[in-house]
């Protein structure tokens, strides 16, 4: 559902992303790793739209980001690292908004049962302005989940949030997966990737360096069965020698 092309995204003299190709397929949650300023963020921003690519093609659902925006747009979520909600919003105004960009207001039927799920429900009538930070990523959170879309993209969104709604991130997450979405993650949380994603793709100043399941890396390091994403992610990145 969602394909990178040999991307590449320059700033200037530097190059943030060099190269890059993967893909994230129907019911698969990939996590995309790496130390900062490995490409990560670059790389999401270029699928939503909020960068524009030096040179390479992305696919969202079929769509040609480029040729086709409004409907590579339509079948996408997007989650930002730092959400920035509308400061004169209520959180329910929000979804309404989410809702009628995407033309999509028979979701709303769905907006209590979201927000209730990120304990926001209580807060409905609240203005994004009075939002504490970990509020507004659930709000972010809840607008992506309010409409149809087929390819999730979040850019570290457990940052912030309490134990309960990491939670209930992570069972939203699994259950757009049981219905076929393809979902693409950016994280430092190597340990919730571990248990969460169905493959990982390793990120270094730009460049793909390794993807697969963690038993495919460990396989491709000749690593210990008791190696774990992290030792890994420590020797491909900064020459630590795995567990």
């Amino acid at each position: 559902m969602l394909q990178i092309l040999s991307l590449t995204k320059r700033f200037g003299a530097m190059t943030a992303v060099d190269n890059l190709s993967f893909s994230v397929n129907s019911g698969e949650i990939v996590g995309l790793l790496g130390p900062n300023g490995a490409g990560k963020t670059t790389t999401i921003r270029c699928v939503a739209s909020l960068l524009q690519p030096s040179s390479g093609t992305i696919l969202l659902n079929g769509h040609n980001v480029a040729d086709d925006p409004v409907a590579a747009k339509r079948t996408l979520a997007f989650v930002p690292e730092v959400p920035n909600p509308y400061e004169m919003l209520t959180v329910m105004e929000h979804l309404r908004f989410i809702a009628a960009a995407y033309r999509m207001e028979e979701d709303l039927v769905h907006a209590e049962e979201i927000l209730t799920r990120l304990d926001l429900w209580d807060k409905r009538n609240d203005l994004g302005a009075s939002l504490s930070k970990g509020m507004r990523q659930k709000l972010a959170c809840a607008c992506a989940f309010i409409h149809q879309a087929q390819v999730f993209c979040f850019d570290e969104p457990l940052i912030g949030l309490d134990p309960k709604g990491m939670r209930e991130l992570k069972s939203m997450m699994m259950e757009r997966r049981a219905q076929g979405n393809a979902i693409l993650i950016s994280t430092h949380m190597l340990d919730t990737a571990e248990r969460l994603c169905d493959r990982v793709i390793i990120l270094k100043k730009g460049q793909l360096i390794v993807q697969g399941t963690v038993s495919e890396l460990k396989s491709q390091l000749m690593s210990s069965a008791e190696s774990s994403l992290e030792d890994m992610f420590l020797e491909l990145t900064e020459g630590t020698p795995a567990a």
